[in-house]
């Protein structure tokens, strides 16, 4: 809470979102190694519906057209989710995406 006290208060949606696209992609993470455990299955459902209520959260702090476009973090966090547990390799293309990304978010996600 002594984060809602300090000037960072209008900010706290915007983290909220981050903590969803972290959790959201964990979660699917999980589903990829659970497709033949119940476990991890488990775990991934638990990491998606915590990232909703993250979510649920933040929308009902920030607009929409701000808190929205920070999901795309989740496509950074898979990516990099996939090089080092799935040995899914990062190619320049996917640098490129993710750049892209971050330069839109950074656009949209900005306010005076």
């Amino acid at each position: 809470m002594e984060l809602l006290k300090t000037g960072n208060s209008r900010h706290i949606g915007k983290w909220f979102m981050v903590v969803s696209a972290f959790l959201t992609a964990t979660g699917q993470l999980f589903w990829k190694w659970g497709h033949s455990d119940i476990l991890y299955m488990a775990i991934g459902f638990v990491c998606y519906g915590l990232g909703a209520i993250f979510m649920i959260k933040s929308l009902a702090l920030v607009k929409l057209s701000v808190a929205y476009p920070l999901m795309c973090i989740s496509y950074i966090v898979a990516l990099i989710y996939g090089d080092m547990f799935l040995g899914e390799p990062i190619t320049l293309k996917k640098m490129a995406a993710v750049v892209l990304l971050g330069i839109g978010v950074t656009l949209t996600s900005y306010e005076k």
